[in-house]
């Protein structure tokens, strides 16, 4: 993008966020708070089973899996033999739950309702955030350190690797078209969005970007827009996925890992380490402004967004004699 459109569209973002800067705190209703006992350090993502009304929460900095029972309020059980989870994704129709390792090379696969070890699939070092085809039956996992980056596909079914599709770097957040065969993955070593195609196998584009370390990540696919959360400056990105051209740019949380979008209410979420939750609104496809923000505690970095339930978890991390916990916020219609 040419320097003078990309200061336009930085001030159009910049004006936008402060007209929503003093926006009711509403938008996002606190509903629930669950203690994590026990649970110290860092925590990463996290999935959920809908039927039973559980999440399951990646206590990365503890090395266990938090099976939280959200009807009663309370974790039920703990999940060890982990180094770093940093990765889940339950797979309700098969009947599994996959968890990645920061400090492993392999995934691990249980049965979802007996929570017992079925298998380990062997991928590359550094496993992280993995995304499921339901079509296909696969998962991609983003993995690698250094320039052995790749996303591997699994065969969720058979437990079995697949596929290598190679990228330039290690993959954080990443993203598939449910209309179509490519994924957007954010490559933060390589200040980039790599475009992959699930056909080929290869990486076919890449849009290089002014911001730096490029983490999280949202799709709103109707309208061909792509959402990257920066950190460096801490940003809200949209990007056309047509062209891989930036048409918006907002200021937004610090320290960003999660960013969630809701096609019903055309909202973002964005969770970050500062200590907040940014809540975005979408005008139309190139107009955003800050509708407002809610505080949580410094290291909150993760959450997840369940649409069906109109609630956005996030995870609180142990700090200054406070356990981790979990919140619960309801999303204002």
């Amino acid at each position: 993008m040419k320097p003078s459109n990309l200061a336009r569209f930085v001030s159009v973002g910049v004006l936008f966020a402060a007209i929503g800067a003093n926006a009711s705190p509403s938008l996002l209703r606190e509903t629930q708070r669950i203690e994590l006992p026990g649970v110290r350090g860092r925590i990463d993502h996290m999935a959920v089973d809908m039927a039973n009304k559980k999440l399951f929460v990646n206590a990365l900095g503890n090395n266990t899996v938090e099976v939280v029972n959200l009807g009663t309020g309370r974790v039920e059980k703990h999940l060890s033999g982990f180094a770093e989870p940093q990765g889940n994704l339950l797979v309700p129709e098969l009947g599994r739950l996959l968890v990645t390792n920061g400090e492993s090379a392999f995934a691990q696969i249980f049965d979802s309702a007996t929570l017992h070890p079925v298998k380990k699939v062997e991928l590359r070092d550094d496993g992280d955030n993995i995304r499921y085809d339901p079509m296909t039956r696969r998962a991609y996992v983003g993995c690698g350190k250094g320039r052995n980056g790749a996303l591997v596909v699994l065969d969720v079914q058979a437990g079995a690797k697949i596929a290598d599709i190679e990228l330039s770097g290690h993959p954080e957040s990443f993203q598939l078209e449910a209309t179509g065969t490519r994924i957007f993955v954010n490559v933060p070593t390589a200040q980039a969005v790599e475009v992959a195609d699930r056909s080929s196998g290869k990486v076919v584009a890449s849009w290089p970007l002014v911001a730096r370390k490029n983490y999280p990540m949202a799709l709103d696919e109707a309208r061909g827009r792509l959402f990257v959360g920066t950190r460096s400056p801490a940003n809200l990105l949209v990007i056309d996925t047509s062209s891989g051209v930036v048409v918006a740019s907002l200021e937004s949380v610090g320290d960003a890992d999660d960013i969630f979008y809701d096609m019903g209410t055309r909202r973002i979420y964005v969770s970050g380490g500062e200590g907040f939750v940014f809540v975005f609104e979408q005008l139309d496809a190139d107009q955003y402004r800050l509708a407002g923000k809610v505080q949580t505690r410094p290291g909150a970095r993760t959450s997840l967004y369940v649409p069906e339930w109109k609630t956005l978890f996030v995870a609180l991390p142990e700090s200054s004699g406070m356990n981790a916990e979990l919140r619960a916020y309801a999303t204002a219609p």
